[in-house]
């Protein structure tokens, strides 16, 4: 044999002496088992309870698993394997190693006792999970907290259900604590980082949201979850962006609709729809789009009653609905919290004026035209409804038509004097003009000032009343009209 081969025989030989004392040294304790030294056993299940301490439970498996495969008659290491096993809710393998266990030591009540519980903890899980498929969250609550977590505390998959309740019942701040454990013990785990993500998520902290989903797609880019929710992330911001952008270019009916796109997304994402929202809402009002306007900040107010900028927006709105009283109501509520902002306080005063315009008789409505009407247009409606409720005209009906008549009057004695009527289109108090207060203004009955029965009235229009009396035309009636009694 050359010098080649004899180096390589004793190379070889080299290392399987090493392997072997190497074997030695990393068995020596399981070995001091099967020789019956209780002192390396002990040692062993030390070592296995100090992994468990720490939550390495692999670790703990692997020594457990070796000790069983040295020899499979250590009964003590079945039992350790069932209660590791247990407590991470692998229910069928603790199950197979505490049956093991009892072959080897029959009536062991501990064991026993042991086992009937990991078969409630396996039920228990197994309730829990149905009743969360079901919205039953406080009974699947219930089954997790005091019975899975009770018998199995490190079972990942309790753990995480107890994260998704969590997140069902809207407890954001513990699905942020919660989750953020699992991932002490597991920094890769990606549901609790799609959980997190989502408890960020809807608390509107979307930049850390974003980061977890980021990391979940690093670790596995076709997480359809994950995925879901990272583009539709994206989306909202895009979508709540141009909204805004569209705002300050101006183009308002443009942001309306992107306003819309954004809360069409995810109508449970109350702390961003909040904000969306009451955009909505300013924009409508800019718009005069008042019951729309109202629509928006009261879903606003719904999610948020203290967001002042809604209350004052929805006082806007009703302004441009008419609810005068509404309106007063929620600026006053506005000035009130905040009682140096100058525009609230200027935006109350103009609905103060509008609800006591409001009160006064609307002489335009009561003529039938338009607040635009042309001083022609506001003397043949005049003529017209005079004609029509003239009380001798309307003998069955005389006391209506009497009053109706005295309206009529008082009404086009504001609007057909150009004085009258632009001091009552700024809003003026003067209501003892005319008829409407029921003062000492133009009566057309006299100065009775009253519509009694039995008087008789001559009404005569210039070129003729159809079927009235004679008479001429005075100056006393507005219009060129004369009353006779």
């Amino acid at each position: 044999m050359d010098m080649v081969a004899w180096r390589g025989l004793i190379y070889t030989g080299f290392l399987l002496h090493f392997v072997f004392v190497c074997q030695l040294l990393l068995l020596q304790p399981l070995v001091s088992a099967l020789d019956g030294k209780p002192g390396n056993t002990a040692e062993l299940f030390e070592r296995v309870s100090q992994s468990i301490k720490v939550k390495r439970y692999s670790e703990a498996l692997n020594d457990l698993n070796a000790a069983i495969e040295a020899d499979p008659a250590l009964s003590e290491a079945y039992y350790h394997r069932a209660s590791v096993l247990r407590q991470i809710c692998r229910y069928e393998e603790s199950e197979k190693s505490y049956k093991k266990f009892l072959e080897l030591k029959p009536r062991e009540s501990v064991a026993e006792k042991e086992l009937s519980q990991l078969i409630q903890a396996q039920n228990a899980l197994d309730t829990a999970m149905t009743l969360f498929e079901s919205g039953n969250y406080a009974k699947s609550s219930e089954y997790v907290e005091k019975v899975v977590l009770v018998f199995s505390p490190a079972c990942s998959k309790a753990k995480l259900l107890k994260v998704r309740l969590l997140l069902a019942t809207k407890d954001y701040s513990s699905v942020i604590s919660e989750a953020a454990y699992i991932l002490k013990e597991d920094e890769d785990n990606l549901e609790a980082l799609l959980l997190r993500g989502r408890a960020y998520y809807y608390l509107a902290d979307h930049d850390v949201a974003q980061r977890h989903y980021q990391k979940g797609l690093r670790l596995d880019p076709e997480h359809s979850e994950l995925k879901k929710a990272y583009f539709g992330l994206k989306n909202l911001l895009k979508k709540t962006k141009s909204a805004e952008d569209n705002v300050n270019k101006g183009k308002l009916r443009v942001a309306v609709e992107d306003f819309k796109a954004a809360l069409a997304l995810d109508p449970n994402h109350l702390a961003h729809n909040v904000h969306l929202h009451l955009g909505l809402c300013k924009v409508l009002v800019k718009l005069g789009r008042g019951k729309d306007a109202l629509s928006s900040c009261n879903e606003a107010l719904t999610i948020d009653e203290e967001l002042l900028e809604a209350l004052v927006q929805r006082g806007e709105a009703k302004l441009l609905t008419e609810d005068w009283d509404g309106a007063v109501e929620d600026l006053k509520s506005a000035a009130q919290q905040s009682p140096q902002d100058m525009n609230i306080r200027e935006a109350l005063m103009r609905a103060e004026k509008a609800l006591k315009m409001s009160k006064r008789k609307d002489w335009y409505k009561i003529l039938g035209v338009s607040k635009t009407a042309s001083i022609s247009e506001i003397k043949r409606a005049y003529k017209k409804l005079a004609l029509q409720w003239h009380p001798d005209k309307n003998v069955e009906n005389r006391q209506e038509a009497e009053d109706k008549f005295r309206e009529i009057a008082a009404a086009y004695e504001v609007l057909g004097d150009e004085d009258k009527r632009t001091r009552y289109d700024r809003g003026e108090d003067i209501e003892e003009m005319g008829m409407g207060g029921g003062g000492g203004g133009f009566n057309p009955f006299g100065g009775g000032g009253g519509g009694g029965g039995g008087q008789q009235f001559t009404f005569t229009f210039e070129g003729g009343f159809p079927g009235g009396g004679g008479g001429g035309f005075g100056g006393g009636f507005p219009g060129g009209f004369d009353f006779q009694f």
